[in-house]
């Protein structure tokens, strides 16, 4: 079998030289339908690699609980097929705008900050997931003839943590479960971020957005004699609920990738596509230069400013990166695949049936909790959805302020059952409250954290609640999972009655019909806040707030014929403000 190797001077294949010309593509961001198209496409632009995170969380959402690890082995089939080496980067922390980083909660709620050391219960967990994964990994390896090339301890650990004792630990787990190829770190190109995250005897990779040259000399800093590899060329950005989109110029974007290819270094772009969060699964990260400031969650898109578009169409930095690729390819490279079909007309979507939250909650949630103060979203098992939190105010009492202490992230308050209003971490303190009272606060997480110090910090009411000074011990809390409603069977508890003219908060339904499925984008004009599906399958979430005003419909997910829609609007709009008006849903 051939063999990749790390020399002094740099990566050879079977003894000859080579360069890694790389693009991130997260199979879990793509439909598996597309894979084989979007890995065609980075073939065009000039690649000869592709590099996927794996994440934890969404392979293992309950301990024990794995769903679909092969999927990671399907991919890397996938790329084999295209011609394509393959870079695995299995965690088990991957950043990746990902919700908690790819971490699961039920193993971040109880540990907090021990995650990512040596703490022994996290060790095991890790080990237990490694054997797993990379059961998928390593008979996929090149020395075995497969295409994966290299294979990533943890995730920039410089930029978190110093503990020199874990990342040795994870590096012997991944030889130890079978990991021959070259394992490699990757840091951002500062000192105190390469002396914490690289690993002696491993590959050090740097990750940037510019400045090449400066960027591999703080390397050479570290690591005097070894290849040069930029992980994660930074070709473009994230975006986040409520912010302006982030571009960048694509002909400025392409001279900083020859910069890169003429220090003689290989590159991974990041991304190559970006794909979509299905499944409300898109992360969040806090403000500031040391990320400690307000929450930012992360929108359903991550196009990314890529060269190959949310949708996998070419864009004009595709254009730009193949003429810069094309002078590093030994043969002409091959034209772009066609595209996938587009669904042919709009079809607009009367969402005629609806059902409360209280309903949905009834239907699909799980059990309720009694207990003194406000217990978390890891302590009721829920990774992505809501919970409401039911309080009583002792009376007769005076009217005094209701303030909610470490609101994480969002939430709708009913008192006596009327609206009264929507709170966030930011201003969490609501009007006066009289006692008697019932106080309900249906508690939405947003994304928890995947970058930074606040790695790992728990959702809901993490404080409790305070009338005037006093707290309010006494609570019920019952949570509703995102994935309760993709449940075999679950929609068909539901209570539906005819649906409101409004966008009241509530699960709405409705039918349509396509002739031929397609690549479609799903508008849903006067909605608020919440998720939807199609066919049972999630695609995210939506905020009227922006910058992102659709949701990526892929074509594999329709069905010519009948087709369901649901959305679980968990905000809804006050009666007497002047919001859009609720039209139907338009897919085009």
């Amino acid at each position: 079998m051939a063999e990749f190797a790390v020399t002094d001077e740099g990566f050879t294949w079977d003894g000859r030289p080579v360069r890694l010309l790389s693009g991130a593509v997260h199979y879990f961001r793509v439909p598996e339908e597309h894979w084989a198209h979007r890995l065609a496409m980075a073939r065009a632009m000039g690649l000869n690699c592709v590099e996927t995170y794996v994440p934890w969380n969404l392979h293992e959402p309950r301990r024990g609980e794995f769903r679909d690890v092969a999927a990671v082995g399907r991919f890397l089939d996938a790329a084999h097929a295209a011609g394509l080496w393959a870079i695995v980067r299995p965690g088990p922390y991957i950043c990746a705008e990902w919700e908690n980083g790819g971490l699961p909660h039920w193993l971040t709620g109880p540990l907090g900050p021990r995650v990512r050391t040596r703490d022994p219960e996290f060790l095991a967990a890790v080990g237990a997931w490694c054997e797993r994964v990379l059961a998928q990994v390593v008979p996929r390896q090149a020395d075995r003839g497969g295409p994966v090339v290299m294979v990533q301890v943890e995730n920039e650990y410089g930029s978190y943590g110093s503990d020199q004792r874990y990342l040795r630990h994870l590096a012997d787990v991944l030889r130890r479960c079978g990991v021959s190829v070259p394992l490699f770190t990757s840091d951002g190109p500062e000192d105190h971020m390469l002396t914490g995250g690289c690993l002696p005897g491993v590959l050090a990779t740097v990750n940037f957005d510019a400045g090449a040259r400066e960027a591999f000399a703080a390397l050479r800093r570290h690591r005097p004699r070894s290849p040069l590899m930029c992980m994660e060329f930074w070709c473009g950005w994230f975006t986040h609920w409520g912010a302006e989109p982030v571009t960048r110029d694509a002909a400025e974007a392409a001279g900083a990738l020859r910069e890169v290819l003429e220090c003689g270094a290989s590159v991974n772009l990041y991304m190559a596509h970006g794909g979509t969060n299905f499944g409300g699964w898109a992360g969040a990260n806090r403000a500031g230069e040391l990320h400690d400031g307000a929450l930012r969650p992360t929108t359903t898109s991550y196009d990314y400013d890529a060269p190959i578009d949310e949708r996998g169409a070419p864009t004009e930095k595709f254009w730009r990166f193949r003429e810069v690729l094309a002078d590093y390819a030994p043969v002409p490279l091959p034209a772009p695949p066609p595209a996938p079909p587009s669904l042919g007309r709009p079809v607009a979507v009367r969402l005629d049936r609806w059902a409360p939250l209280d309903g949905v909650l009834d239907a699909l949630g799980g059990p309720e909790t009694h207990a003194a103060t406000p217990p978390t979203f890891e302590e009721l098992d829920v990774d992505r959805g809501v919970v409401r939190y039911r309080f009583e105010v002792p009376g007769p009492r005076a009217p005094y302020p209701l303030r909610v202490l470490g609101l994480r992230d969002r939430a709708l308050v009913t008192v006596d059952g009327v609206r009264a209003g929507v709170l966030d971490e930011r201003d969490a303190l609501l009007g006066e409250v009289a006692g008697p009272a019932t106080v309900e606060l249906w508690v939405e997480s947003l994304g928890r954290v995947n970058y930074g110090p606040r790695l790992a910090e728990p959702k809901g009411i993490t404080g409790g609640v305070l009338h005037e000074r006093q707290y309010l011990h006494g609570v019920r809390a019952r949570p509703l999972r995102l994935d309760a409603v993709e449940r075999p069977g679950a929609l068909a508890r539901i209570a539906y009655g005819p649906a409101p003219s409004g966008a009241e908060p509530g699960l709405f339904a409705g039918s349509f019909e396509v002739a031929a499925p397609g690549d479609a984008t799903l508008e849903l004009p006067g909605r608020v806040r919440g998720f939807a599906w199609v066919n049972g399958r999630c695609l995210g979430r939506y905020w009227s707030r922006g910058p992102q005003r659709g949701l990526y419909v892929p074509g594999p997910w329709l069905r010519a014929g009948h087709n369901e829609l649901l959305l679980l609007e968990l905000e809804g709009t006050p009666a007497d403000t002047d919001a859009q008006p609720v039209g139907p849903a338009l897919l085009s």
